[in-house]
């Protein structure tokens, strides 16, 4: 890390354009600029690609990890459902807190779930926490399976992050919402791809074509849902407005 020196005082200037901003760095403005900021070197800089969790890729930000395992921990799900396996590394962090919990199953859903990535989550030591189901999300014989595997009455928490666009997302938080009990959380990945089309490596369609709003759609028409902006203190997320509390019946 540089040594930087940015006493009281320490103005920051973003010259974007046409469009100036400045602000106080130890201000509220200035706190928010420089989080915004990084979320856009991060992304740029494939930061979320670096964490591994016990020896497998993760794919998120560290303070993302971190809230996932503090929602864990308070719900103590029967099932973690994930769409969008990936590597397996969030699998493996959500199996391994179900873990030490002593309780709990996550169901990891995928369309493709590659060959070297199976073997890597099935020779894990939390494999036997962890089921695999093949096929689209969005794919009703896929959705029945994953909820018969579940069960009637379970406890279960629902992470999205399989394909990003507003359409899929959308569909996917019509159809697994559901599962989702009073008190319960579904957590939409990603919705920062709308604020990062315009670094080097983003792409202007992500403007428009995103989680975030998809969330804000479902948000529209389903008012028993709420964000819960506790999981996204650390500012620096991939998943703004994306962690979504379902709420009790006397809180309606």
């Amino acid at each position: 890390m540089k040594d930087v020196l940015a006493p009281p005082g320490t103005r920051l200037r973003l010259a974007a354009g046409a469009e100036d901003t400045e602000v106080d760095l130890y201000s509220e403005e200035g706190r928010d600029l420089v989080a915004a900021l990084w979320m856009k070197l991060a992304t740029e800089f494939r930061l979320m690609y670096e964490p591994t969790w016990l020896g497998i890729p993760i794919i998120q930000l560290p303070a993302d990890i971190v809230a996932m395992q503090e929602l864990i921990w308070r719900l103590r799900p029967d099932f973690v459902i994930e769409t969008g396996v990936a590597h397996g590394g969030s699998a493996i962090l959500y199996a391994s807190v179900l873990e030490l919990i002593g309780h709990g199953q996550v169901i990891g859903v995928d369309i493709e779930i590659r060959a070297h990535n199976r073997a890597a989550i099935e020779r894990h030591p939390l494999a036997a926490r962890i089921q695999l189901v093949e096929g689209s999300s969005t794919d009703r014989a896929t959705f029945e399976q994953v909820r018969r595997r579940c069960g009637v009455g379970s406890n279960m928490l629902v992470v999205l992050d399989s394909n990003h666009t507003t359409e899929h997302v959308r569909r996917e938080m019509e159809m697994y919402s559901g599962l989702v009990p009073p008190g319960g959380y579904l957590v939409t990945m990603d919705a920062a791809q709308a604020y990062v089309s315009d670094i080097p490596r983003g792409k202007a369609e992500w403007r428009n074509d995103n989680p975030l709003h998809a969330i804000r759609d479902f948000l529209d028409s389903h008012p028993e849902f709420e964000v819960d902006p506790h999981f996204t203190r650390f500012l620096v997320t991939s998943s703004p407005e994306g962690f979504l509390r379902r709420q009790e019946e006397e809180e309606k």
